[in-house]
């Protein structure tokens, strides 16, 4: 190797480490930027602020306003006909006593039949909670719907807000959206689970989750957003 190539070798070499130095850094402050679990959160927020612009089909806001915890599953799959059941992710949160809204808690769904709508392969859930008891069962590891607590397909839009149903005589009203449209459903056997890796991760706590529910903790901005998005469908007219 000549004299010429060596140096044109060097050069770039310098050049690369230069490069390294610079923009490593910024790399990892936008990685740090998000953190993990972010997204679900945020496609979370998106299901329940769709149900602000669906006054005739959404979940009623005299619904809401009783509703003392919820559980939100975005993008849900439906499995094959020989694993059966669905499967999916998504939060869990809990209003407080003082009316205001927790921390959510990451959780999973297994199993059961859901009745998707025929030939619906993907929906978002929505489970309204009577009592802070269910979310805090499943913070603590498990529920199996329909079976630790009862569940009934969900009232839908203004002309259920007269309904006695709106009295929350069942323990969680369920809710599924797919392709746009907004419905009750019908859910059975499925296991919602704590996911402690997702909690740990974005919270980087190893804190209990009914503590995560509870404790007063560093919140995230995406989690203030969500926090007022609920306080703001829970006070709508």
């Amino acid at each position: 190797m000549d004299k010429k190539t060596k140096s044109l070798l060097l050069s770039l070499a310098v050049s690369l480490a230069f490069l390294f130095l610079v923009f490593n850094p910024l790399l990892a402050d936008d990685q740090s930027a998000s953190r993990p679990g972010e997204d679900k959160i945020e496609r979370s927020l998106e299901v329940i602020r769709e149900l602000a612009t669906m006054k005739d089909e959404g979940i009623p806001i005299s619904l809401l306003k009783k509703a003392q915890g919820l559980a939100i599953l975005p993008g849900v799959v439906k499995a094959a006909w020989a694993l059966g059941g669905q499967y999916g992710s998504g939060i869990a949160i809990v209003k407080k006593e003082d009316g205001s809204w927790s921390n959510p808690i990451f959780i999973k769904l297994a199993g059961g039949s859901f009745g998707l709508q025929l030939g619906v392969q993907k929906a978002d859930l929505v489970l309204v909670f009577k009592n802070r008891r269910g979310v805090e069962e499943i913070a603590g590891n498990k529920i199996t719907l329909g079976a630790d607590l009862s569940v009934t397909a969900g009232p839908i839009g203004r002309s259920a807000e007269a309904s006695t149903d709106l009295e929350m005589e069942a323990e969680i009203y369920s809710y599924s959206k797919s392709k746009g449209l907004f419905a009750g459903l019908a859910l059975k056997g499925g296991s919602l689970q704590f996911d402690k890796k997702a909690t740990r991760n974005f919270y980087d706590s190893d804190l209990a989750g009914q503590k995560i529910l509870y404790e007063v903790l560093p919140t995230p901005p995406i989690v203030k957003k969500l926090q007022e998005t609920l306080r703001q469908l829970s006070e709508a007219r």
